[in-house]
């Protein structure tokens, strides 16, 4: 029983949230989902995350590392945002993960 908490917890932390946007609203009318994903993980460990926490089969993952960017907000304050790491995942036909 700790085994299957312990793999819960790790495969929560691959996931850290779903990457809500018109581009994947639209992909995910296509069977494909995009979440932001920790910077450590791998396509095996996202795979087996999504696997595990929305019980689907995933068919394909692609990882993008979105790299950071150098902004300047109000009053000349300059600063950064940071990057992250995008995955999108391609589920069997038919299956869904239910994001709402």
């Amino acid at each position: 029983m700790a085994q299957i908490a312990h793999n819960i917890k790790r495969s929560s932390q691959m996931l850290i949230k779903p990457h809500i946007t018109e581009r994947a609203s639209i992909l995910s009318e296509k069977g494909a989902y995009v979440f932001v994903a920790s910077e450590r993980a791998t396509k095996r460990d996202i795979a087996h995350a999504v696997k595990e926490l929305y019980n689907v089969t995933p068919v394909k993952v692609n990882v993008i590392s979105v790299p950071s960017k150098r902004r300047i907000g109000r009053r000349g304050i300059r600063g950064v945002r940071p990057g992250f790491k995008k995955a999108i995942i391609f589920l069997k036909p038919g299956e869904k993960i239910d994001l709402g």
